[in-house]
């Protein structure tokens, strides 16, 4: 299963009302490590099925939630567990490096 986009809009639902962890990348179409971390991304998406929501959220198209979260720099990746936000992750880094948080990040 690939990555999902989401939105200010659907952001309630498809993050905080999720049954599974979610992680959201905040991004953007400019942002050059956004784009190196979005294939990887899209592999722990597939990889991680089942264990984790792997979420995409434009923040030029969507300011609101990037505000309300306080993300001042993309990339930044929040993990949220139970509709709160337990864990982040700015800049871009290697695959295992993203993959090793994602998982530390569900077990904590």
């Amino acid at each position: 299963m690939a990555s999902v986009a989401v939105t200010d809009a659907s952001f309630e639902t498809d993050v905080l009302g999720a049954a599974e962890p979610v992680v959201v990348d905040f991004w953007a179409e400019w942002c050059g490590p956004c784009r190196f971390i979005g294939p990887a991304l899209e592999e722990i998406a597939s990889e991680m099925q089942g264990k984790v929501k792997i979420a995409k959220l434009n923040v030029d198209e969507n300011p609101d939630i990037m505000m309300r979260y306080g993300v001042r720099s993309i990339p930044t990746l929040i993990l949220f567990k139970g509709g709160e936000p337990t864990a982040m992750q700015v800049g871009a880094v290697p695959k295992q490096k993203l993959s090793d948080w994602i998982s530390q990040s569900i077990a904590a």
